[in-house]
């Protein structure tokens, strides 16, 4: 790992929105982590890619993070899987914000 994952919204607010979609949109199945040479945003966006692709483990920086980003709806999903009545939330949203259907 080359960088320090993203754990809190005010951080990823630190970084550049242009350059984690170029991170997100250009990983595959497959490629390597960028080189520190691509910065800290990339990183991040390649990431994300990476976990939404299943290449990836979903970390604790990446739980506290969709967390902290959407508190409400992943409450009510975490609430319902508690009862037994729905999916994990992991299960349910890709990282890159989406809920899957």
């Amino acid at each position: 790992m080359n960088f320090e994952p993203v754990a809190t919204k005010e951080d990823l607010d630190t970084l550049d929105h242009d350059e984690i979609v170029e991170g997100y949109r250009t990983a595959e199945c497959g490629d390597p982590e960028p080189g520190p040479n691509r910065g800290r945003a990339v990183w991040h966006g390649w990431r994300m890619r990476m976990m939404d692709l299943k290449q990836l483990e979903i970390d604790e920086p990446t739980r506290a993070l969709v967390k902290a980003l959407f508190p409400r709806t992943y409450a009510s999903m975490e609430e319902a899987h508690q009862r037994g009545k729905g999916r994990s939330p992991w299960d349910q949203l890709s990282l890159s914000g989406k809920a899957k259907r």
